[in-house]
């Protein structure tokens, strides 16, 4: 507690991360109550379609992380210029970042809607879900580009304490999509009713939507121009900072996003069924978290500022403080939600089935979410510190080898199905976040500042 008082109070650093994780955490609630509303509407449609764009968003998740490179680069660049206050620098990671997110999401886009079919088939979609699946990956992956320059902004606005504003964004699409979504999966207010391809014309709308409006504030709040002199000649200093920084630090979610596609077709062996219980729990278990994610990119956002200032042993005190504080809402969350699990699945489907898998899923999370927590938020910190090779390094070894390897011999080999997959994952995440620990306990990474290179340049 001396610790705390000495080095957090002065500074406002409470106050700080209070402004920052607030309005991300609202956001992120928003993110989520946009992918459980597409969830709980298309079950009314049928568990076929849940199943169908659960396997469709995990692949598309897994390529977005294409824009993840620049996006956080952006932010950890961004981070630690503004604390060490070197504005022309965040000027131009900024311009280098949403120049380098279009390019990239335009030429992602047109990857999605023309190799759609070839890239399910490979994933073993069935044939009865292929309808499904096809039509709403070729509608919400020709409109990657509006994501990926969506991301840019985004994490550009959140580096520079204005969070609040992709808050807003969200709030207002998320008002967009529930109507879409009403209106096209059903068929009401005279439009035809397009099950699944509804919800992806609603999403890709809802996305431009935001696209717009992220970018009248980054305009109007954060820079207002980008000047000539500055990319006269280009930056090539930014876009080779950005590359070295955000394709390691991306490179721990592209592992677990590729990890979980492969995990997600071992759940595919198993039948519909599983597939859509996984649908389910993904759903349900991200509001678990959801604080986790808020404390964890906020307080990244806070210990960015802080190495960037030279002030390393008050980001130390703050990253403990943030990762007791995830561990007890997140494990209390899910006793809660494991506690109402029959209720929630009984209202999203009748299938006995689901109801029993995801039930029993349900409670393998509550020791779950030990680990996963801590995981959020040392990848998150340890990457805006500068230590941008350790997470990746973590994640690829144990994720392959813990995560996959074990989902597919307690899943499949060993015939515990979901279950022991889902298991599997509660290793995984226990085992890392032991690693994690040590790895900020030790303070080796207060000597991998950004910063320091850049005014040697």
């Amino acid at each position: 507690m001396k610790l705390y008082r000495r080095f957090i109070h002065p500074d406002g650093l409470n106050r700080r991360l209070a402004m920052l994780a607030g309005p991300i955490f609202m956001e992120t609630l928003l993110v989520m109550t946009l992918g459980a509303v597409d969830t709980t509407m298309l079950s009314q449609h049928s568990d076929e379609s849940v199943a169908a764009v659960g396997m469709v968003n995990q692949l598309i998740s897994l390529v977005f992380l294409v824009f993840e490179v620049t996006a956080l680069g952006t932010s950890i660049l961004c981070s630690q210029y503004i604390g060490a206050r070197l504005r022309s620098r965040v000027i131009q990671t900024v311009g280098v970042s949403l120049l380098m997110n279009a390019t990239l999401g335009l030429a992602v886009s047109l990857l999605l809607y023309f190799m759609a079919g070839p890239i399910l088939q490979l994933m073993g979609l069935r044939p009865e879900l292929m309808a499904d699946g096809l039509g709403y990956m070729r509608i919400v992956g020709a409109f990657a580009f509006v994501q990926a320059i969506s991301m840019a902004a985004s994490a550009s606005l959140r580096s520079a304490d204005k969070a609040v504003y992709p808050m807003m964004v969200t709030l207002v699409v998320n008002v967009f999509n529930i109507i879409g979504n009403y209106t096209l999966i059903f068929g009401k207010f005279g439009a035809p009713a397009m099950g699944t391809e509804g919800a992806a014309v609603s999403t890709a709308v809802s996305r431009t939507i935001a696209m717009f409006a992220l970018l009248f504030f980054l305009h109007r709040k954060h820079i207002p121009s980008f000047p000539r002199e500055l990319f006269r000649p280009f930056p090539t200093v930014e876009l080779r900072n950005l590359l070295h920084i955000g394709i390691p630090s991306a490179g721990e979610q592209m592992s677990y996003s590729l990890s979980q596609v492969v995990i997600t077709y071992f759940i595919n062996m198993l039948g519909n069924d599983a597939l859509a219980a996984r649908t389910y729990c993904v759903n349900i278990t991200m509001f678990v978290y959801l604080f986790s994610i808020a404390a964890g990119q906020g307080g990244a956002i806070c210990i960015g500022h802080l190495v960037g200032s030279s002030k390393p042993r008050a980001a130390f005190v703050l990253g403990k403080l943030v990762m007791r504080l995830s561990i007890v809402i997140s494990m209390t969350m899910s006793v809660i939600f494991a506690i109402g699990g029959r209720g929630i699945f009984g209202f999203l489907t009748s299938n006995a089935d689901i109801v029993a898998m995801g039930t029993a899923i349900l409670w393998i999370d509550v020791i779950l979410e030990f680990g996963r927590p801590v995981n959020i938020f040392a990848v998150n910190a340890l990457r805006s510190a500068g230590d941008i090779y350790y997470p990746v390094t973590v994640g690829i070894i144990v994720m392959w080898s813990v995560s996959v390897v074990a989902s597919y011999l307690f899943g499949i080999v060993f015939g515990w199905g979901i279950l022991g997959m889902w298991v599997a994952f509660l290793l995984d995440e226990n085992i890392r976040a032991v690693i994690f620990i040590r790895r900020w306990n030790s303070l080796r990474w207060t000597r991998k500042s950004f910063v320091r290179r850049a005014l040697s340049d």
